[in-house]
């Protein structure tokens, strides 16, 4: 049996920026596997965020389907309203679209996708990784890349699923004729969802083809159930003048990022959504194709040297800047969704005058937010005098708390 040199599960954008990153290292001997085929739709907000430009530069890669350039985040609770402009636009595509472009880029380089056959298992050996397929087929290979998402095979080898994942559906409409999404194609993050129940947020994302994309995210604070949550969903879109058909609507779990879960093992790798996600925001494409090239360089650098244990993987992720984001992303997470005083941190958020700001240049990437600690300290400290007033500009911003989620939810 043929022993490749590396053999990566799952096609999306991590699994196709990790063979794009390994093709740039001269490295040929891949084999890529996905168990859809493409193109093929994923349920996701679509927003190229953060980092995903000067990633795209670094893979060689082009962003050639359809997008619309958002420079305007629309944040809204109940009555709180306010637009902060993106310093450079968030490019928002269609999955089903963008993922199968990036497949047609790195096939077009002579790299071997296999579609419509997914990895089943993995058993590591010292000389190389056994992987079985949904075609009862064994391959062979020297490193196996888990870039299976969520569910993936190689993340479940390397920790199973101990803890709670955060819960997400979207759904793709047609805009609606009356919908005015106002000049600059905003991006809405809806945090009244929260007082209903839900840690998080809901969005309304434009999207090209004179759609929008809407959905919701839930931490696991708790655990919420999928029906409870699409009620939430489509009671608030009512209010906004959106309807949600009840059926077709995408959920998913995905893991947040923890500096501490393995993302490694001798001959083994995860990126993406196997890695984690954005525990505060839940986005994941930019995050995958910075993770990718890390994960890239770490392999070359093990087949060159025949050290294939990547005990350096994790920490290499933790310090490079998607690492620090996650890791600070992860913090701030717990405290608005976690806490107990989750309306305290959210008016934090909400009427600070440099937290929107703050994380605005977070998002579209001109501003790494790991590395604002002063100004962070700056906002705290702002907060510890101001905290009672704010709390009470956000309960009357606030409708009525309906609990609409299990007991306690709403609190």
């Amino acid at each position: 049996m043929h022993l490749h040199d590396v053999l990566i599960a799952g096609a999306g954008p991590a699994g196709a920026a990790v063979a794009a990153r390994l093709h740039q290292h001269g490295i040929r001997d891949v084999v890529v596997l996905d168990r859809y085929d493409f193109p093929r739709d994923k349920p996701c907000g679509g927003g190229l965020t953060g980092h995903a430009d000067e990633a795209f530069a670094a893979l060689d890669l082009t962003l050639r389907v359809p997008f619309v350039p958002s420079k305007i985040a629309h944040v809204r609770c109940g009555t709180f309203d306010r637009s902060v402009t993106l310093g450079r636009p968030v490019n928002v595509i269609r999955r089903i679209e963008f993922d199968a472009d990036l497949v047609a880029q790195v096939r077009d380089r002579g790299v071997e996708i296999t579609t419509g056959e997914g990895v089943t298992a993995v058993a590591p050996d010292r000389e190389g990784v056994t992987v079985r397929t949904s075609r009862g087929r064994e391959l062979r290979a020297k490193i196996v890349v888990g870039a299976d998402g969520a569910a993936s095979i190689v993340r479940k080898h390397l920790i199973g699923d101990r803890a709670l994942p955060h819960r997400l559906f979207m759904r793709e409409l047609p805009r609606p004729a009356g919908l005015d999404l106002g000049a600059g194609a905003p991006m809405l993050y809806d945090f009244t969802p929260m007082a209903r129940g839900v840690r998080g947020y809901l969005w309304v994302f434009p999207a090209p083809g004179d759609r929008i994309n809407v959905g919701i995210m839930h931490y696991p604070a708790f655990r919420a159930g999928g029906p409870a949550l699409l009620d939430v969903l489509r009671t608030r879109l009512d209010e906004l003048g959106i309807e949600l058909p009840a059926r077709h609507n995408l959920g998913w779990p995905v893991w947040g990022y923890h500096p501490r879960t393995p993302v490694s093992a001798p001959r083994l790798v995860t990126v993406g959504d196997a890695a984690g996600i954005d525990g505060l925001t839940g986005e994941g494409i930019a995050v995958a194709m910075e993770q990718a090239q890390i994960a890239g360089d770490a392999i070359a650098r093990a087949l060159a040297s025949g050290n294939v244990g990547f005990r350096g993987y994790r920490r290499a992720l933790r310090k490079a800047v998607v690492g620090r984001e996650l890791a600070l992303d992860r913090w701030l997470a717990k405290l608005l969704y976690r806490s107990p005083r989750w309306r305290s941190w959210l008016s934090l958020v909400l009427y600070d005058p440099d937290v929107l700001e703050l994380y605005a240049a977070r998002v579209d990437g001109t501003q790494v937010l790991a590395d604002q600690k002063l100004r962070l300290w700056g906002a705290l400290w702002r907060h510890a005098r101001k905290a009672g007033v704010r709390r009470r500009e956000l309960a009357a911003a606030l409708p009525e708390a309906v609990r609409m989620l299990p007991p306690g939810a709403a609190s």
